[in-house]
């Protein structure tokens, strides 16, 4: 069984971690949030307030893990990546927006221990992103758009969206904020004679939860290295066709 810490208790981290303490094939030994207010946390696991890189060091030696999951804010990886590189402890981090500064210091990291970052960690989405560079591979020079829509509060451009557009050799990316939209994320080839439209909705945070369970028990077969999420999958695919 897989030992984990969670950091970040937002929405997202809420739901994350009702997932992973459900999951038998993981035991989830804490939470950790940088929330300045302590709280009380009805819940079935330690939710505990970190403030520093120090009190990581403690918590890391008190309740030891084998998995960092990362639902918090990009720079997290800052406070207790090198310390958790020291200790053996992996490291998945689904924030959007990583700097390729912080990204240059997780593939450090990756030098000692599995590094996973990934802005979308949902399955469907990381299935999606193979599926189009697939078609974007036997049709390069098809017209192609890629959209997402999230709620209101949603400041920025989804990473999703970016890393899709990227990928795509997209220049632009169409965003809407609307209401409490979770989470849409759509690529549309247009053909001369046709139309290709991949679709992947959130429709709750529950689907990181469900992402980063199975990204786990993928990272748990890897050496030491940088990984991402849709490479592990591909992979995975591959393996599962050839013996079907």
């Amino acid at each position: 069984m897989m030992r984990v810490g969670l950091v970040g208790f937002g929405r997202a981290g809420r739901a994350v971690a009702s997932i992973l303490n459900a999951d038998p094939r993981l035991d989830l030994k804490w939470v950790a949030h940088r929330n300045h207010h302590q709280r009380q946390f009805a819940e079935a696991f330690p939710v505990l307030n970190i403030r520093s890189a120090q009190d990581y060091e403690i918590l890391f030696q008190n309740h030891p893990v084998d998995y960092i999951v990362d639902f918090s804010s990009p720079d997290s990886m800052l406070d207790y990546g090198t310390i958790a590189a020291a200790l053996g402890i992996n490291i998945l981090s689904a924030n959007s927006n990583h700097t390729e500064e912080q990204l240059d210091f997780a593939r450090q990291l990756a030098d000692k221990i599995v590094v996973m970052c990934s802005p979308n960690i949902t399955v469907g989405i990381n299935f999606l992103m193979i599926v189009a560079k697939a078609l974007h591979q036997i049709a390069p020079n098809v017209d192609i758009a890629v959209l997402e829509e999230h709620f209101k509060e949603k400041p920025d451009v989804s990473g999703t969206a970016k890393r899709l557009a990227h990928e795509l050799n997209v220049s632009d990316v169409t965003s809407l904020r609307l209401g409490g939209v979770v989470g849409h994320h759509q690529v549309v080839f247009g053909f001369p004679y046709q139309t290709v439209r991949f679709i992947h909705d959130s429709i709750s945070r529950e689907a990181f939860g469900t992402g980063a369970a199975y990204a786990l028990t993928l990272m748990e077969k890897q050496t030491p290295g940088f990984y991402r999420f849709d490479e592990l999958m591909r992979k995975e695919i591959a393996h599962l066709m050839q013996a079907a």
